[in-house]
């Protein structure tokens, strides 16, 4: 096991459904698909709560006290605000459209443009490419990722059955942007101290329940205006231990 472990699967993961649909993705029902994501969601589910129960480690108890417990809600409280003020879920939903229509449909019908556009939209903008890559790069493990990977994976048969090889095109910037947050995890695991690395996660994993609770179809949380909430964490720690 490496750091980077999840990247690489996760393009590997691309690779094989992308061709697996352009051979015979049109014959998997579309019952199988959503079930696939609903079952994903509840992994996701698990795959959060113990993130959170990592993330409130004894690190992260010895640098602000017992209440450990409202730090990462502040930080989710906080972020949350910022994130909804920012429209962070909309304004990443829009710029997809932009994209989309800019580069795919302008294309004068060219479906192997198209599925390269759309398919790295779909693999690279989502709450669970980011979070995945820096708990990777962090050195929390690659659990994240691989469960996106199994996600992208069942998307590229879908995709590839009606836009074609072109989808598999989206791996190179899905390795490059997935690679860039796996490297910047990296570099604050060895820049932040071990409790501000804990608050990040812990925060990440709460934004991985809403996740979840999405993929399985249980509740549409906004889990994009959370984002903010992964910078929050670590700052609240580090101005609590002011005072400390």
């Amino acid at each position: 096991m490496f750091i980077g472990l999840g990247t690489v699967v996760n393009v590997v993961a691309v690779v094989i459904g992308s061709t697996i649909g352009v051979l015979v993705g049109h014959r998997l029902p579309e019952r199988t698909r959503e079930l696939v994501t609903q079952a994903l969601g509840l992994f996701t589910l698990v795959i959060g709560a113990s993130s959170v129960a990592s993330g409130l480690s004894e690190a992260l108890t010895a640098a602000v006290g017992q209440v450990r417990l409202v730090v990462v809600l502040g930080a989710l409280l906080i972020g949350g605000i910022v994130g909804s003020l920012l429209q962070i879920e909309r304004r990443l939903d829009h710029g997809a459209e932009l994209l989309h229509d800019r580069f795919a449909k302008g294309s004068e019908g060219s479906t192997f443009v198209e599925g390269a556009v759309t398919s790295t939209l779909v693999f690279c903008v989502g709450p669970l490419s980011i979070l995945g890559s820096l708990s990777d790069g962090l050195g929390h493990g690659s659990e994240q990722l691989l469960v996106k990977s199994v996600m992208d994976g069942f998307a590229a048969i879908a995709f590839a059955s009606s836009l074609g090889i072109g989808v598999m095109a989206s791996v190179i910037p899905l390795a490059l942007y997935q690679g860039l947050l796996t490297l910047l995890g990296f570099a604050l695991g060895n820049f932040l101290p071990t409790a501000q690395v804990d608050a990040l996660g812990a925060a990440g994993g709460v934004i991985l329940l809403g996740l979840g609770f999405r993929l399985a179809g249980i509740k549409q949380i906004p889990v994009g205006d959370l984002l903010p909430a992964l910078v929050m964490a670590p700052l609240i720690v580090a101005g609590i231990g002011l005072f400390r």
